[in-house]
């Protein structure tokens, strides 16, 4: 299920040792960003897919997977700006960007900062639409308790991948053990815990954030697909529909008895809704329910 696609590579990103997948000789590019405390492993499932029309790259964002993790804060500004540069070691001056969970903040975040760069959005389960999110982020932003939640266990990482996930049966050793060896690497905890913070109080997405992103929906000017899980536990599918009345020509695509792990417990027909829109002339605004 998470067998790695393509070999690792690496690049210098700002002076950030970056860990990436380049996959697919032809077509346009496209990014993928991975969401909080995960790596590029999450897109494992669709980098082949995808490959076969487009230049595709998966990255691990830095403070993240085997990406540098210096000692700064991580906000999504900070991390947008980091695809951006990402995007120039590549010599891609424009990219279709997918983002899940925190990445698709940091993929809001590239498309209103730097617009030019974005040629498609996709957003999956994305953070900073809204101040609803899982108990487990709003007590992690409170000092000493994050640092103990988010302390490396296998256990709790199994616990919160089956709340991640709508299927109890894809909660898997090899899903559990990914997650739980990505938290354990040097520096791991304190990047997730800085790029939390920087998002979340115990009171929920913070207000700065969230009206950086929502006040200016209606400023993106890239065609945006908009996915979700109706069943997601981590961040609440009304998220979905506050991008799709805002954002000027979107598509919004949710799936029914899928959580927040879209790409990975909807695969099939994930990849297949992706190709469709990327291929398509633009998203023209519609609901679907699969």
């Amino acid at each position: 299920m998470l067998e790695q696609p393509s070999e690792d590579k690496y690049v210098d990103v700002s002076g950030l040792r970056t860990r990436y997948w380049a996959l697919g000789d032809e077509g346009p590019p496209m990014v993928l960003i991975h969401g909080i405390g995960a790596s590029m492993e999450s897109w494992a499932p669709n980098v082949h897919p995808l490959a076969r029309t487009h230049r595709v790259y998966a990255l691990d964002l830095v403070g993240f997977g085997a990406s540098d993790k210096p000692a700064i804060p991580y906000s999504l500004s900070f991390l947008a700006q980091f695809v951006a540069d990402f995007m120039s070691s590549q010599g891609i001056a424009q990219a279709s960007i997918t983002g899940h969970s925190l990445g698709g903040g940091v993929a809001l975040r590239l498309a209103l900062e730097h617009p030019e760069k974005v040629n498609k959005l996709v957003l999956v389960s994305s953070a900073g639409l809204g101040r609803e999110g899982h108990v487990f982020f709003k007590l992690g932003s409170l000092p000493l308790v994050g640092e103990y939640l988010t302390r490396p266990n296998r256990e709790r990482t199994a616990q919160f991948l089956a709340e991640m996930l709508y299927d109890p049966e894809m909660v898997t050793e090899e899903l559990v053990d990914l997650h739980y060896n990505l938290m354990s690497r040097p520096g791991a905890q304190e990047a997730y815990l800085s790029a939390l913070r920087s998002i979340a109080t115990v009171f929920g997405t913070r207000k700065t954030v969230l009206r950086s992103i929502v006040d200016n929906l209606d400023r993106i000017t890239a065609p945006t697909l908009v996915v979700w899980g109706e069943q997601d536990g981590i961040l609440p599918v009304a998220h979905a529909h506050v991008a799709a009345e805002a954002i000027p020509n979107v598509r919004l695509h949710i799936f029914q008895e899928c959580g927040h792990y879209v790409q990975l417990e909807k695969a099939d027909a994930f990849n297949a809704l992706l190709l469709e829109f990327l291929n398509s002339e633009s998203a023209n605004k519609e609901a679907n329910d699969g």
